[in-house]
């Protein structure tokens, strides 16, 4: 019987091997840095917030207390640099119901836009109003709080409500 001889070839890896691989590795890097710099962006000009997410409150949050200071904190409401909002307005109704103010009737030239329309609820909506009692720099904004129905006036666009313009008693 002849001896069996096991030879280990160790083969290293060569450059030919890594060739394929660094454009896929370039491509998830760039990728990877794309991402990280979105967020950031994000983070640094504030998360972009839907009219829903400012000031729809429905059904409304049972908050017994400070309603007002503790939704502003919660929604990181804030005017710009970090002021504190004078006047912030929640409204307590479905979100589909604040969808179809956009096709009301009631349509007229927004008072702080030239040419931008606005649009007012056919119906009042349970709103409540914070109004600003306290402090200049958001998160130290003390808020009073107001009950009442009125009728919103909001800007549109294609996909609803895009901004609250204010309200009618």
């Amino acid at each position: 019987m002849l001896p069996v001889r096991a030879t280990a070839k160790t083969k290293g890896v060569r450059a030919e091997d890594v060739k394929g691989l660094l454009p896929l590795m370039t491509l998830m890097v760039i990728i990877f840095l794309m991402l990280l710099f979105w967020e950031n962006e994000l983070n640094e000009e504030g998360e972009v917030s839907t009219m829903e997410q400012l000031h729809v409150d429905y059904p409304q949050s049972d908050i017994p207390v400070r309603y007002c200071n503790h939704m502003v904190l919660q929604r990181v409401i804030r005017g710009p640099d970090n002021t504190c909002k004078k006047e912030h307005v929640f409204i307590h109704e479905r979100p589909r119901n604040i969808n179809r103010v956009c096709a009301s009737s009631k349509k007229r030239i927004c008072q702080n836009r030239s040419s931008t329309l606005c649009f007012q609820s056919m119906t009042k909506f349970k709103m409540t109003v914070c109004q600003l009692v306290g402090g200049t720099r958001y998160p130290a904004c003390r808020y009073r709080m107001s009950s009442m129905q009125g009728f919103v006036v909001v800007t549109c666009d294609d996909m609803g409500p895009v901004s609250l313009q204010g309200y009618v008693e």
